[in-house]
């Protein structure tokens, strides 16, 4: 199965991201690491103006949405040319170390959960829920340690079959993204192959880790407005883009959905 050319069957089962695409908790990580980010920049270089703050849209989405804390830091560290020791997850927030820095990140979210919350996206209930109806069993994927928390909190989870998050990553040795191995574990929970599986994300490193991940249907979620992400989405590798769910299930699945 593909999943992709004309007349080819539809998936038989589809894993979809958490943050951006079933829930709308995206802006508040990018909000949390800015506060992280920013707080290292003015440390590492208060007087350094080639250092401007952390840009919560195009930053964000370019090295950080989609990846585990570490690799995150790691990457924005690594980005602007600042090299700091990895350190220790059990680190404390600050900006000595990358943990140190995800640790801040970390803070900052829990603070920003507890006055701003988390939702779903109105298309996710119904678009789980007629994929349910049609026999099409969904799992939700995250790096986050907190998305089978907030999954539940948002009334999804009785319409998923299947939850992989950032505490199942960390207890497995799983790979964050780009790497496939969270989608694939997924998958494999699902009792499907990659390539009857399809996948969808808002995030260039989740797309690129579904097709390095041999999945039959990549599917970039652009909730931006313009649709500004869907070129790169395409060009990483996605092989439809769509604004929401309800055309995900509309377009792909059609009346059984």
């Amino acid at each position: 199965m593909n999943g992709r050319g004309p007349g080819s069957r539809p998936p038989e089962s589809v894993v979809l991201d958490t943050d951006g695409v079933l829930l709308d908790s995206a802006v508040v990580h990018a909000a949390a690491w800015k506060i992280a980010f920013d707080a290292c920049l003015d440390r590492l270089a208060p007087d350094n103006g080639t250092q401007p703050p952390f840009d919560a849209d195009a930053e964000y989405r370019r090295l950080v949405d989609g990846r585990s804390r570490y690799d995150g830091a790691a990457a924005f560290l690594t980005a602007r040319g600042l090299h700091l020791p990895p350190g220790d997850p059990h680190d404390a927030p600050g900006h000595g170390t990358v943990w140190a820095v995800a640790a801040h990140k970390e803070r900052a979210f829990v603070d920003l959960l507890r006055t701003k919350g988390v939702t779903a996206f109105a298309d996710a209930g119904p678009a789980l829920t007629a994929l349910r109806t049609a026999g099409v069993p969904c799992a939700a994927v995250s790096a986050s340690r907190h998305a089978r928390t907030l999954i539940r909190a948002a009334g999804l989870a009785g319409l998923l079959t299947v939850i992989v998050d950032g505490e199942d990553a960390a207890r497995l040795g799983l790979a964050g993204k780009p790497d496939p191995a969270l989608f694939l574990r997924a998958a494999a929970l699902l009792g499907s192959r990659a390539e009857e599986t399809a996948v969808a994300e808002d995030a260039i490193a989740g797309v690129e880790a579904a097709r390095r991940g041999g999945f039959g249907l990549v599917v970039g979620i652009d909730r931006t407005p313009l649709r500004r992400a869907a070129a790169l989405l395409r060009e990483r590798g996605a092989d439809l883009v769509v604004p929401d769910l309800t055309t995900l299930v509309r377009s792909v699945w059609g009346e059984r959905g």
